[in-house]
């Protein structure tokens, strides 16, 4: 069982930026694919951005060249930096962990609220 914890979240203005992160415990060493989801009220849970473990990353194309997702395997955390934030990225933001040889997200993170502000 892996167990995943995200921190980071809060109330930002149009073009700030936050970093999230999200604590993984447990079986660390069954994981391989680790994202960011998020869920806007009245919309369907959206991935964001992906990264494998050896550092293959993609994004969600409203992120792009916005967001950065990046992990330190050494301390199992996974961040994500979102700069130039606009009032359309509101939403719970979910850490997600996917197990080698698995094809979904296994764990899911509690959620962290971001809310930007116009």
């Amino acid at each position: 069982q892996v167990q995943l914890v995200e921190s980071g979240g809060g109330l930002v203005r149009a073009g700030g930026s936050l970093r999230l992160s999200c604590a993984a415990s447990g079986t660390i060493f069954s994981i391989n694919a680790m994202g960011w989801y998020r869920q806007a009220p009245g919309k369907q849970r959206e991935l964001v951005a992906a990264i494998t473990r050896r550092g293959s990353t993609n994004y969600a194309d409203s992120v792009k060249g916005r967001f950065t997702i990046s992990r330190d395997n050494a301390k199992n955390t996974l961040y994500l930096q979102m700069n130039s934030l606009k009032p359309e990225d509101t939403a719970v933001y979910y850490c997600a962990a996917m197990e080698i040889a698995s094809m979904n997200y296994d764990y899911w993170g509690q959620g962290t609220q971001v809310t930007v502000s116009s």
